[in-house]
C-alpha cells in the first residue's frame, strides 16, 4: 500500500466522519446586537464527556513545511478538541477513522481562510500543523483523567500536496 497521503480541501462533507468545519456560510441563523451581528449558531458537537468542563487554550504553533513525514497520531477518548485560528494562515488537518483500536489510513485536508476544526471524541488525528506561524484557541476538556492516547506508525506516511 503506498504511503503517500495527497492533501484534500476541507469541506464539511468531507470531515463529517470526523468531525465539524466550522467557519461562516451563507447566511447567519439569527441576526443580534442591532442588527450589527450575524451569528452562525452551534456549528461543532462538543463533547466533554460527564466529567469535564469546557477549557479555552491559546496555542502558538511553529510553521511545517509539506511534503511532511507524518509518524504519530493522537485521539482524546473524553472529550472533543476544537481549532479556531486567530489568522487566515492555512494549516493542515490529518485525521483518521478508528479501525480496531488503531488508526486507519490517514487523510490530509488544507484549510481555507476562516475555517477551524472540532475533533470529535476519540477521533485518530494529527498534532497542530500550521503551514505559517499561527495562533489557535483551543477548546477541549478539562477534567480528571487522562485524555490523550498516541498512535506512531510502524512505518511513517508523507503528505504531499
Amino acid at each position: 500500500m503506498p504511503r503517500d497521503i495527497h492533501t484534500e480541501v476541507l469541506t464539511g462533507a468531507a470531515f463529517a466522519p470526523f468531525g465539524d468545519v466550522l467557519e461562516v456560510g451563507g447566511e447567519p441563523d439569527m441576526v443580534i446586537n442591532g442588527g450589527m451581528c450575524g451569528r452562525f449558531h452551534d456549528l461543532a458537537r462538543m463533547d466533554f464527556g460527564p466529567d469535564g468542563r469546557a477549557g479555552i487554550s491559546l496555542f502558538q504553533g511553529q510553521s511545517y513545511r509539506l511534503p511532511l513525514e507524518l509518524t504519530m497520531v493522537e485521539r482524546h477518548p473524553l472529550g472533543s478538541q476544537a481549532f479556531l485560528p486567530t489568522t487566515s494562515a492555512p494549516f493542515l488537518v490529518v485525521v483518521a477513522a478508528d479501525d480496531s483500536g488503531r488508526p486507519g489510513r490517514p487523510r490530509a485536508f488544507v484549510t481555507k481562510p476562516g475555517q477551524g476544526v472540532n475533533y470529535h471524541r476519540g477521533i485518530w488525528h494529527g498534532v497542530l500543523t500550521p503551514l505559517e506561524p499561527a495562533c489557535y484557541f483551543v477548546v477541549d476538556r478539562i477534567g480528571a483523567g487522562s485524555n490523550v492516547e498516541e498512535y506512531v506508525f510502524s512505518e511513517p506516511y508523507i503528505i504531499r500536496p
